[in-house]
């Protein structure tokens, strides 16, 4: 297995093991944003899925400024997290999944998140969409290793 196969094969343990990931957007004075949101990523990487009341700060960030990223780890606040725990962040566009865009996701984010059915379902919630450009995977505190999509 090369690098990149190895990185990859990192990002995809990491995501499919939690559930959760904090989303960073930038508010429209400009300042940094975090928000915690239930994560869902496509099998190929190139996207991950979240929902959203339109009625929050992160949703009017994102319809301001598109461009966001998440950070997904797996730390377990122990000590040894220095050394064993990883991180990805993913840094790519997110845009509002509507009509049978968002059916056709509906049941995957279900599955990974069935808890949230009422939520995602309701009206005033958003189905969101991250177009992934790249993951910056950080492991043994400080190793930083990219991938990018398509790569």
């Amino acid at each position: 297995m090369n690098e990149s196969q190895s990185v990859r094969s990192n990002i995809e343990t990491l995501l499919s093991g939690q559930h959760l990931a904090v989303l960073s957007t930038r508010s429209a004075d400009g300042h940094p944003y975090a928000s915690l949101v239930a994560v869902v990523a496509e099998a190929d990487l190139a996207g991950i899925y979240f929902a959203t009341s339109r009625a929050t700060r992160k949703f009017a960030n994102l319809t301001a400024e598109p461009r966001a990223a998440l950070l997904v780890e797996n730390s377990r606040n122990r000590q040894s997290d220095i050394y064993e725990a990883m991180a990805v962040t993913v840094v790519g566009t997110v845009g509002e999944l509507t009509g049978r865009e968002a059916e056709a996701i509906l049941p995957l984010y279900l599955d990974r998140h069935p808890q949230l059915k009422s939520f995602v379902t309701a009206p005033s919630t958003a189905l969101l969409h991250m177009a992934v450009k790249s993951y910056y995977l950080v492991n043994r505190f400080q190793k930083v290793m990219e991938y990018h999509v398509g790569s």
